[in-house]
């Protein structure tokens, strides 16, 4: 039954159908072959996969980053960047980076960091002399910071789906994003140097106006600030805070910033409520085949089958983590980290490994995944709004894959990087 169920999924997927609907349909055998169960399991478990407190958290935070949008504080965030960055070797591709690490605090989203950044820079890079395939890689694996850097919603759809200490997995985010803002600044910057790409400012900002840029966008830096203090001092659960942050960004909007109107909070509510709708309908289909997999016993089949690999425990660990890179090749971020991590995880655990170190890595993995053929969503997402070819995306990125790899590894073999923060503040 698993191998059909399987198969489904991935027809379904291959003929065009939405991620959601494939993940209901392709669970549909269980319930109608044999005597597995009956339908009202599946409605069971759909209404019970949205019975979760720590599940508010999403749509919380969700709300809040398109409120603070609304607000104008990605124009400001963006002015605040180019002056950090923008006298660098590679100006606006460093630009690109930076506004990825400062909208992580925002966002939490690579999918819509990566379509923003191509709208609001893409364009501007390639008419100062940019290769389309390099400006299309930067945007794609800058984005991943957005998806690592709190509040990060793979991680809060990880703590949920896995049962983890979603606090933990936010400041566990933290260290990692940095680190990957300033090596994917250091890549660019020897590609740039090695094309030739010019600073797009002459020389460094002086610091009154880096000072007055920083005060202009105070509260958008603030936001991550606000979840590290409220976590450290336990003044809220991850799931508060998302309550917490969206008052906060309202506070901002009309009070501080005062670009907040009656229309500008209508729209972007609507937008919440379709970026809401969409995760939580994968949520519901994704607890139906989730139950599916383990009344078949699939979680204790690959636990037994990746404990029993030869060799230590990191043999373990590598084997899954090139399942979870394959699988955010073929998959939407969202669905791996619902359907495959809990596949994996006990396993990893099972051998030593720290939940919270691992499902930090596990998301920036499948991050990555999502910028790789054939079905990257990242890069189909870039790709599309640039119309760069894949093949010129393929060929340009390399350089990221192999850093960002490189990367993971040192995360996966020294767990310090993650969880310091964590260990240091909870």
């Amino acid at each position: 039954m698993l191998t059909v169920v399987a198969t489904l999924f991935f027809v379904f997927l291959a003929i065009g159908v939405p991620v959601a609907f494939a993940l209901g349909l392709s669970t549909v055998p269980v319930f109608l072959v044999g005597d597995y169960m009956p339908l009202t399991v599946a409605m069971q478990r759909m209404y019970g996969a949205t019975q979760s407190f720590p599940l508010l958290a999403v749509p919380f935070f969700i709300l809040a980053g398109n409120l603070m949008n609304a607000t104008g504080i990605t124009d400001r965030l963006l002015v605040f960047a180019r002056l950090l960055t923008g006298w660098m070797t590679g100006g606006l591709a460093q630009v690109s980076i930076m506004l990825s690490a400062l909208m992580g605090g925002i966002s939490g989203s690579a999918v819509a960091d990566a379509a923003m950044e191509s709208r609001l820079l893409g364009p501007a890079m390639e008419r100062q002399g940019y290769a389309r395939g390099f400006t299309a890689s930067v945007i794609a694996f800058s984005s991943v910071i957005t998806a690592t850097i709190p509040p990060s919603i793979g991680l809060i759809l990880f703590g949920f789906i896995s049962e983890v200490s979603i606090g933990r997995l936010l400041l566990g985010g933290v260290v990692p994003g940095l680190l990957m803002t300033a090596v994917l600044m250091a890549v660019t910057s020897l590609i740039a140097r090695r094309m030739g790409y010019q600073p797009e400012l002459a020389e460094k900002p002086r610091l009154r106006e880096l000072a007055a840029s920083f005060v202009d966008c105070i509260w958008a830096l603030m936001f991550p600030v606000l979840l590290l203090i409220g976590f450290r001092f336990g003044l809220f659960t991850a799931t508060e805070a998302g309550a917490v942050v969206v008052l906060y960004a309202l506070a901002v909007g009309v009070l501080i910033y005062r670009e907040l109107t009656w229309a500008k909070l209508i729209d972007a509510m609507r937008d919440s409520i379709f970026d809401i709708g969409m995760v939580m309908l994968i949520i519901v289909m994704a607890a139906v085949l989730g139950h599916a997999l383990t009344v078949e016993q699939a979680p204790s089949a690959i636990t037994g089958f990746l404990a029993g690999l030869p060799g230590d425990r990191y043999v373990t660990l590598f084997v899954v983590l090139a399942i979870v890179f394959v699988a955010g090749t073929v998959m939407e971020a969202t669905v791996n980290v619902l359907l495959v991590t809990p596949l994996v995880l006990p396993a990893l655990v099972h051998v030593g490994f720290d939940p919270v170190h691992m499902g930090v890595v596990l998301i920036i993995l499948v991050s990555v995944g999502g910028n790789t053929p054939p079905v990257g969503v990242i890069m189909y997402t870039v790709c599309g709004i640039l119309r760069c070819d894949f093949a010129e995306f393929v060929r340009w990125s390399w350089p990221y894959v192999v850093t960002m790899a490189a990367l993971i590894a040192a995360m996966a073999l020294v767990p310090d990087i993650v969880l310091f923060l964590p260990n240091l503040l909870m």
